[in-house]
């Protein structure tokens, strides 16, 4: 039950809860008296408490040896380790980033430094904005609005957020891997 209660602040008048002195914990009432003697009685809301459900078992990850990227041999586009994404959710943005990794012939380790570059970068929220830098999106770019050359709706659409991020990463790192290696060693791709 939650109650309010206006007391007008100069009047000098105070609210108070009060219990009779023959108050006994399963009484559904409870006077409420404010100044002047003026009380009011309010009954108690019946309500139950429901346990919540025990936690799901831990998902348990092979571990994913990294492969060589096909791209160049250079360090930048190496793969770097970088944990199992594991399996996304149907239809969730790392959905779509696995299809659109895999449909540039990337494999499972570039898709794994991807899921770790934008979990560190934005958490995979499409609406993330870096607060200092004003970065926006999954990608964190910066500024926001160069994500129109991949689509309109780059403001609220992951998969237009995505494409852009991919061809960022692919024209200035080669890879999701190289990307995460220099985010790794700076702090920032």
């Amino acid at each position: 039950m939650v109650m309010v209660v206006v007391v007008d602040p100069y009047s000098g008048a105070y609210a108070a809860a009060a219990l009779p002195s023959e108050w006994e914990s399963n009484q559904p009432t409870q006077t409420l008296v404010v100044a002047d003697g003026y009380a009011v009685d309010t009954a108690l809301d019946d309500y139950t408490i429901e346990e919540p459900p025990p936690p799901p078992p831990p998902v348990v990850v092979a571990e994913v040896e990294p492969t060589k990227s096909s791209s160049s041999s250079s360090s930048r586009s190496s793969s770097s380790a970088a944990p199992a994404a594991g399996t996304p959710d149907p239809g969730s943005a790392k959905a779509v980033a696995l299809e659109m990794v895999s449909a540039r012939g990337w494999d499972d380790a570039q898709y794994n430094c991807l899921v770790s570059l934008w979990n560190k970068e934005s958490g995979w929220n499409m609406y993330a904005q870096n607060k200092s830098s004003g970065a926006y999106g999954i990608p964190q770019s910066l500024p926001g609005s160069k994500m129109a050359s991949a689509g309109a709706d780059w403001a609220t659409n992951a998969a237009t957020q995505i494409s852009w991020g991919l061809g960022y990463i692919s024209g200035r790192y080669q890879t999701p891997c190289g990307a995460w290696t220099h985010s790794q060693a700076v702090g920032w791709y």
